[in-house]
């Protein structure tokens, strides 16, 4: 059975006209031969009226204390409702559909309320109705633990649904729609020239989302990658080809291109971020001050990011909201720190660039042309990270956007 997983995102079920869309991508699918499957997310976002958002704010309005066990009850009731209207209009276009939650569907999680994960997908129930002829339409977000607990999946967990489907399926591809075109080489909101990249690693494009580009959960990524199913990420709204995410960043086009044609594969940033400059003894006075910092931070539940230990000196960042409690814990456990808010993380992402020499100069070079301080800098095979203030944010994306993407190093 040739299965093609096909997830929409809220907005492209947030109105009649673009179920309708949803719908015809669906029947397009089928009758290229291919069996499809449709993950969806709630309708529309915070403010609509079955958005996910738009029901925890309904709640919290009542009780702030809610349990996580209640609202993921609440918070399956979107998918559900989205699910059951796009079954729907499939029929209503004459094509035979069903709708499955995520528990119905198979998707067994650990008991993580609002945060679970997927240890397993048991398909028997997708595989029954789709030898029958019948559009399978499964709830995103959701799925059950294995003590029968209704559970949800986290931000972005609808992408995570259908990559957990496309592998228990052995799907030929999952396809995520969403309101973009595919991956971009930057934030068009703050690059007017930003392209679609054609195709793009699985790599790049973790470490992409993980950097802050929304387009694609990165665990969804890490779970095709398992199986080698390429993804793609298209546009619900227009026919463009989108972004193929595979193992390799290349396409056959009838010959194979042995040198990568690009070092970077887009630039991205996160906002609103703190750092934290602490000073520590030298020698092994220091290390056992260093090790009490950190554990104090682990204890409270702080993330820490941007990590730099020297003899005498740590420095990490955290999110703003954050900020203050890291402060306190450090101050109850003895420590004085140097305080930057206002930063801002920009990242230059690229599988091209492992071993080639030059890409942190260029950054700097970049950079300095337009006067923007870097405050902290970090780097991996396939990332550069640097540190800037916020106000320096979208000048520092345009410049790296220029110097590699524009120049196209």
């Amino acid at each position: 059975m040739k299965f093609l997983v096909q997830k929409f995102g809220g907005t492209s079920v947030a109105t009649s006209q673009g179920r309708e869309m949803v719908a015809t991508k669906v029947v397009a699918a089928k009758e290229e031969g291919y069996i499809p499957v449709v993950v969806v997310s709630a309708m529309g976002r915070n403010g609509d009226p079955y958005a996910t958002d738009t029901l925890i704010n309904m709640v919290k309005q009542v009780n702030r204390n809610i349990s996580l066990r209640e609202l993921d009850l609440l918070m399956s009731c979107g998918e559900i409702i989205s699910g059951v209207v796009m079954v729907a209009t499939l029929e209503k276009m004459g094509h035979p559909a069903i709708f499955l939650t995520g528990a119905q569907a198979g998707i067994i999680t650990d008991n993580h309320f609002t945060e679970a994960r997927i240890l397993r997908v048991k398909p028997e129930a997708v595989l029954k109705h789709a030898r029958e002829g019948k559009i399978v339409v499964v709830a995103g977000f959701q799925g059950i633990s294995e003590e029968g607990e209704i559970t949800t999946l986290g931000r972005g967990g609808s992408d995570t649904t259908a990559a957990a489907l496309g592998v228990a399926l052995n799907a030929e591809y999952v396809d995520i729609y969403t309101d973009v075109e595919g991956i971009m080489t930057a934030d068009p909101r703050i690059v007017s020239d930003a392209v679609t990249r054609e195709v793009v690693t699985y790599d790049e494009i973790c470490q992409l989302a993980q950097e802050g580009a929304k387009v694609v959960h990165p665990r969804a990524v890490e779970i095709v990658k398992q199986k080698n199913i390429p993804l793609r990420v298209k546009s619900t709204f227009s026919d463009a080809p989108g972004t193929l995410v595979t193992s390799s960043g290349e396409v056959y086009k009838g010959t194979i291109d042995i040198t990568r044609d690009r070092t970077i594969t887009g630039i991205t940033q996160i906002p609103n971020i703190v750092q934290f400059k602490v000073n520590t003894s030298a020698g092994p006075e220091g290390l056992k001050e260093q090790r009490r910092l950190f554990k104090g931070l682990a204890l409270a539940g702080i993330s820490l990011d941007f990590i730099n230990v020297y003899p005498d000196q740590v420095v990490f960042t955290v999110k703003e909201e954050v900020a203050g409690k890291a402060a306190q814990v450090l101050e109850n456990t003895g420590f004085i720190a140097e305080v930057i808010p206002g930063c801002a993380k920009v990242a230059a992402v690229g599988a091209g660039m492992t071993g080639v020499p030059g890409v942190m100069a260029s950054i700097v070079d970049a950079l300095a042309r337009e006067n923007i301080p870097i405050l902290q800098s970090s780097d991996s095979h396939t990332t550069i990270w640097v540190l800037v203030r916020q106000e320096d944010m979208e000048k520092a994306v345009q410049a790296l956007h220029r110097e590699f993407i524009n120049g196209a190093r």
